[in-house]
């Protein structure tokens, strides 16, 4: 007699553990979300406004080391996880989490304790502390709740395992900026990273009523006394190194995250300078009049937001068409679809049409994203399955850190909206150079009403001649055309590596 085989009998044979691990990572992606969507925008927002006042290289830097922290502790974390248990990370990484959050609330009054004079410089550094901390919180998270799942995963079900665990974190990604937008009202940032803050107490104490730990006593204590951790680190290099399909994959994915990861560091502020999102305005102010500022646009956060509500409702079904088409291949079609939705995106001042190539880059992204975990999983020795989840933010550590600088570099050059009025007002209007380029003479929040005065137009108007006159989407297509070789090389790999020895489900 055959065994039953539907997907609501499949999800029944995964242990409480599973469910316990989707709903951890469901809070910590409503923290974790909640204040990424903000801080973009936050770094750059003027002093006036209760921002920071760091221009887009320094905000680049900071993403930076945030990503190099969060994408490669986990190769140290990740061993760790599977030696000392991943009950024992889970209660670290809400510790340096928490402390990360209420960091950033306290930013400003930190950086004028240890520099009363003032200045961006302590501001910057006190706030690159904070992110750090949040970022080793997340790493240490990670490879502890991804492991978990790797382990109730039997092989038969882990794409349908892993597309369920994809859509029950986005619902936490999708409530974030929901949730920011209103909290932070016009300038209240602080108020977000305290609610993160709390959400992450909440989530500690949840973890340590409900987990169960996923990894014998026996198999976890094995040696971890008599081994230091320089010992386990250089075990694990010498374990991935070994894999030479699992690097030649890692190498073929780390230029895609270059771009994909701009989506949520640079898209919000580009939203915020360039995008017209006043005819979606009555929509979003319906939902929620705090979803609309004071200007008649829509909060970029709530714009960007499109990515998770689409995974929120499409992920199952996407996650289910695919099943049977081959994991590379699903890959290479995930990410073909996120560079077209990535160019469309980030080339367009129109709304509705930015919001609806957000939406074809989700679709390449719930395609793409659950089976690159998914395949990972499939790889990974039984006994390593933390580390070689650990390992897999190895192309994010690549991508995302070089990405950070890059875009940042190319936007502040080519695409900050005061930067290009400051550049129009001496190359266009005539003014000199030191004048319009010494900020106590005309500060970055005036000279976008300067140069409006002097034009006899309106922001939009501004908005319109700036956009003609130095095409600042050029940024994307320089992001994007990464990502469409990254693409290729992954098609390369499914022609070379997959099709002549397939990984082995089970």
């Amino acid at each position: 007699m055959s065994q039953p085989n539907g997907a609501i009998y499949r999800l029944r044979l995964v242990s409480r553990n599973f469910w316990v691990a989707c709903i951890l990572e469901l809070f910590e992606r409503l923290a974790y979300f909640g204040v990424r969507a903000i801080v973009p925008l936050y770094l750059v927002q003027a002093r006036a406004d209760r921002g920071l006042g760091l221009d887009f290289r320094e905000k680049g830097i900071i993403f930076s080391v945030w990503a190099l922290l969060q994408c490669t502790v986990p190769m140290v974390s990740g061993a760790l996880a599977d030696r000392y248990g991943h009950r024992k990370s889970l209660g670290v990484a809400f510790a340096f989490a928490a402390a990360g959050y209420v960091s950033m609330a306290q930013c400003e009054a930190i950086a004028t304790r240890l520099s009363p004079a003032g200045g961006i410089g302590p501001v910057f550094v006190v706030f690159l502390v904070a992110a750090s901390l949040v970022a080793i919180g997340t790493a240490i998270f990670k490879p502890a709740v991804q492991g978990t799942i790797a382990h109730c995963t039997p092989g038969e079900s882990s794409s349908l395992c892993w597309g369920v665990f994809y859509w029950i974190v986005n619902v936490g990604a999708a409530m974030a900026p929901m949730c920011a937008a209103v909290l932070r009202s016009d300038t209240a940032w602080s108020n977000v990273f305290y609610a993160a803050a709390i959400v992450t107490g909440v989530n500690f104490l949840f973890a340590l009523v409900f987990f169960q730990e996923s990894i014998a006593l026996e198999t976890r204590s094995r040696g971890c006394h008599r081994s230091p951790i320089l010992r386990v680190v250089a075990a694990s290099f010498h374990t991935i190194l070994r894999d030479k399909r699992l690097l030649f994959f890692l190498a073929c994915f780390s230029g895609f995250w270059l771009m994909f990861m701009q989506v949520w560091d640079l898209l919000p502020n580009f939203i915020n300078e360039w995008v017209d999102t006043s005819g979606l305005a009555p929509f979003y102010g319906w939902i929620h009049s705090g979803w609309v500022q004071a200007n008649g646009q829509v909060k970029p956060e709530l714009i960007v937001n499109v990515n998770a509500i689409s995974i929120l409702l499409f992920v199952i079904p996407v996650s289910w068409a695919i099943a049977g088409f081959g994991k590379v291949r699903s890959m290479v079609l995930g990410m073909g679809l996120c560079v077209i939705g990535f160019v469309g995106c980030g080339t367009t001042p129109v709304g509705w049409l930015c919001c609806a190539m957000l939406f074809v880059f989700s679709v390449g992204e719930m395609i793409c994203c659950p089976t690159f975990v998914a395949y990972i999983g499939l790889m990974a020795p039984p006994d390593n399955k933390a580390l070689y989840m650990g390992y897999s933010n190895i192309p994010f550590a690549v991508g995302w850190a070089l990405g950070s600088i890059l875009g940042g570099t190319l936007y502040q050059e080519h695409a900050s909206k005061v930067e290009l009025a400051r550049r129009y007002l001496v190359e266009k209007v005539g003014l000199a150079p030191g004048f319009v380029m010494n900020e106590t003479k005309l500060s970055a929040s005036d000279v976008l009403g300067f140069l409006s005065s002097r034009l006899a137009t309106d922001q939009a108007g501004v908005t319109r001649i700036l956009w003609e006159s130095y095409d600042p989407w050029i940024v994307w297509g320089y992001l994007a055309a990464i990502g469409a070789i990254a693409t290729a090389g992954m098609a390369s790999f499914y022609v070379l590596v997959e099709k002549r020895n397939p990984v082995r489900v089970g």
